[in-house]
């Protein structure tokens, strides 16, 4: 009996052990027979997939947006260049204009003044002419009259006097 004991105690250890095994192996073969290792696996492989899909569909968002920023950085680079050449083409077109007003302006004046000039070099020449038409008239009327009147020393005196106050007021005249 004591083998039996024995035998009994390691049997039922054994038992004891056996039956978790078998409960162990039967646990995991109804799990295989339902399939669940195979569905946590379908499910972890879909959580995978779209998680991939995911940082691709990013990855690709990220590379769009690069594109776009890189785009929109050109067409600022662009915008700020034609700014720049738009503005130094004004401040050229304004030098331009300036310079040419300016020699225009200086020209219009040089051509008054030469016409200014002009004008009054003809009312000089004009006015000498006409004071010495006048002279040369009241020299020879002097003239006439001392020749028609008589040579009597009064009369030409008087004359003489007259006619240097007609001669002073023809030039007042013409110099007012």
């Amino acid at each position: 009996m004591i083998c039996q004991k024995r035998m009994g105690i390691n049997i039922m250890t054994i038992d004891a052990t056996f039956w978790v095994a078998v409960s162990f192996i039967i646990f995991f073969g109804g799990l295989v027979y339902l399939k669940v290792p195979h569905k946590i696996n379908e499910i972890l492989s879909k959580l995978i997939l779209d998680i991939k899909n995911e940082i691709d569909e990013s990855e690709k968002l990220r590379t769009e947006a690069k594109i776009l920023l890189d785009n929109a950085q050109k067409k600022l680079d662009t915008a700020q260049s034609v700014n720049k050449e738009i503005l130094e083409q004004a401040k050229k077109d304004a030098d331009n204009l300036i310079i040419d007003l300016n020699d225009k302006f200086h020209k219009s004046s040089e051509v008054k003044k030469n016409l200014a000039e002009n004008k009054i070099n003809q009312m000089k020449d004009a006015a000498i002419k006409e004071v010495k038409d006048v002279s040369i008239k009241i020299a020879v009327d002097s003239v006439k009259n001392i020749l028609t009147t008589s040579v009597d020393k009064s009369k030409l005196d008087n004359l003489f006097q007259k006619n240097l106050d007609e001669t002073k007021e023809e030039l007042k005249k013409i110099n007012s």
